[in-house]
């Protein structure tokens, strides 16, 4: 039987030199996007919406800091060295601006996340006036500090209306000092801090189940065994970071040392020794040495307050009620 099967041929010009030509001049597969590529490596292309925030925080935070941990360690006198931590820790009226600052502010931190729970606890229910009673609440937050202390020394001044009042009715003979020294202080953060450790309390409070309050009412647990029981261990996370956020405001304070404080005494605080190297003394390294040791202090603070934080309950809360 003839073969019928023809051979491809492979002279040139022939079939296998036409399917050669083919090939070569197809065109190439489209390479795949970036967003392929990116995927392909594990990268999400939403995280690119995180590149403005990440530059943000690169060029106003970290490089100011690490700007200010290098001028640090470059003295006055010339050269690099820690001559600027040691004039700090070695002056005792500058090391002692470090427990005035503690002084202030671990107590105004306390009242402030002691006082916003029953607070908070209350205003979780429903009843006539309670966003009224809210809202007087946070209104200290959208005052700012310069108008708080103003305001102190019209009411607690000397000549303020409660002395005023109290001479009138005669509790007192004399005045009594409420502000320019430690107490005006105080007072001043305890105002402006109270509402903002009102808000988060309240919120960490939302996340409670009350159903969980209520099966235990059925069960005989009365108010204080539900609260104490429940609720506060529920809470006790969210009452560490509140106490955290409200105690690096306090011990930042700085208007209010100077405004209704004894800035050359009681009050003269951690912030105001930094400013005064830098604005007054022109000793940029010896103003952010100080900088940096008080953010050293603020974070050994933190890292205790975490570390008892770690220890507490931190499962679910059960959803909002």
């Amino acid at each position: 039987m003839p073969d019928t099967l023809e051979r491809p041929s492979t002279v040139p010009g022939g079939q296998g030199a036409a399917s050669a030509e083919f090939l070569t001049s197809a065109p190439a597969a489209p390479r795949s996007s970036l967003r392929h590529r990116l995927a392909d490596r594990g990268v999400e292309p939403s995280l690119l919406l995180v590149a403005p925030a990440l530059v943000f925080v690169l060029v106003l935070f970290i490089y100011p800091f690490l700007y200010g941990v290098g001028l640090s360690f470059q003295p006055a006198s010339g050269g690099i060295g820690l001559e600027s931590y040691r004039d700090f820790f070695t002056d005792p009226y500058e090391f002692g601006t470090i427990w005035k600052t503690m002084r202030l502010a671990l107590p105004a931190a306390l009242f402030n996340v002691i006082a916003s729970i029953p607070i908070a606890y209350k205003l979780r229910g429903r009843f006539k006036g309670k966003r009224l009673l809210a809202t007087m609440l946070v209104v200290p937050i959208s005052l700012g500090t310069v108008l708080v202390a103003e305001g102190l020394l019209n009411f607690a001044g000397r000549a303020g209306w409660i002395n005023r009042f109290l001479l009138a009715i005669g509790v007192i003979d004399t005045p009594i000092a409420l502000v320019n020294n430690y107490w005006g202080v105080l007072f001043s953060l305890i105002i402006t801090g109270f509402p903002f450790a009102f808000l988060l309390i309240s919120s960490y409070l939302s996340g409670i189940d009350p159903s969980l309050e209520r099966a235990a009412a059925l069960m005989g647990a009365g108010w204080g065994k539900r609260f104490t029981k429940i609720i506060l261990p529920l809470l006790a996370p969210g009452l560490a970071t509140t106490f955290m956020l409200t105690f690096v405001l306090a011990f930042s304070v700085f208007p209010s040392a100077t405004l209704v404080g004894d800035p050359a005494g009681a009050t003269r605080v951690i912030s105001l020794a930094a400013y005064q190297a830098y604005a007054e003394q022109f000793n940029y390294s010896k103003a952010s040495a100080i900088a940096i040791v008080m953010g050293v202090v603020e974070l050994a603070v933190l890292a205790v307050v975490m570390l008892w934080r770690s220890t507490l309950y931190r499962g679910s809360t059960g959803g909002k009620g």
